[in-house]
């Protein structure tokens, strides 16, 4: 039976040439970064009902739990990839219309 990929996978698949291995200096490193990231704390906010209510709504449409969403738009705000969609679109029809 043929396993099928979804776009990520595939991805990895396509990029598979391109790798390249890394000194144990540069993996140790890595590594460090690496556990860094995964170590979490434990945070209590406070939030409306309305909001989390969406935030749940949001989360089973992309198939993931409320908490990790949550987690997920922090880490984009604080790294400057939380990105307004209208903005984008706004800019978009700027940029069209400019041509």
């Amino acid at each position: 039976m043929k396993t099928k990929l979804d776009k990520e996978e595939r991805e990895i698949e396509r990029s598979a040439d391109s790798y390249r291995s890394v000194s144990k200096k540069e993996h140790v490193k890595i590594e460090n970064m690496l556990d860094k990231i995964r170590k979490t704390r434990n945070v209590n906010i406070r939030i409306s009902e309305a909001v989390l209510e969406q935030l749940k709504r949001r989360s089973q449409e992309e198939g993931i739990p409320y908490q990790t969403l949550i987690s997920s738009i922090l880490h984009k705000f604080v790294t400057d990839r939380l990105v307004d969609e209208k903005t984008i679109r706004r800019s978009m029809q700027l940029l069209s219309s400019a041509r």
